[in-house]
């Protein structure tokens, strides 16, 4: 079984089996909450401090609390950012599947827009597992992004 992006959600789950994937099927495709939560904003800090500036990450993380919501395709996002796709074992990949399969809601994610003239990609400030877990369950379902 392949799990790069392109591959076909209906070939997935029917690899995987319903059991295996958390009980799950391709049409549990709304599984977001509608703002982010709250401790996601730090979580963002702490990974864009790692790029930035301090200054700067306190600038986006405060542009990302401003940013309305915007809905994004997983395997777009994880194209423009160049980040691999997490296989379904993977344990935070899989946290969020299991919490989608008991009906809990995934936040939306946090993203810094790229600059393709300066070859720099989208960055996923919070997410990157959400959005794994969600292509796995919907390649082609709109993820809800804050993008500053």
């Amino acid at each position: 079984m392949s799990t790069g992006i392109g591959t076909g959600a209906g070939r997935r789950w029917s690899a995987l089996g319903a059991e295996q994937a958390g009980g799950m099927t391709p049409a549990t495709t709304e599984h977001w909450k509608d703002e982010p939560e709250e401790h996601d904003y730090p979580a963002a800090f702490d990974y864009l401090s790692l790029i930035m500036t301090k200054k700067e990450a306190d600038d986006v993380v405060e542009r990302l609390r401003k940013a309305e919501v915007v809905r994004r395709k997983g395997k777009d996002v994880l194209r423009a950012s160049g980040l691999p796709f997490l296989p379904r074992d993977n344990k935070h990949v899989a946290a969020d599947l299991a919490k989608v399969a008991d009906g809990q809601r995934l936040s939306p994610v946090l993203l810094v827009r790229g600059r393709l003239a300066d070859r720099m990609p989208l960055v996923v400030a919070d997410g990157y597992h959400r959005v794994c877990a969600s292509y796995w369950i919907d390649e082609d379902a709109e993820i809800p992004c804050k993008l500053a």
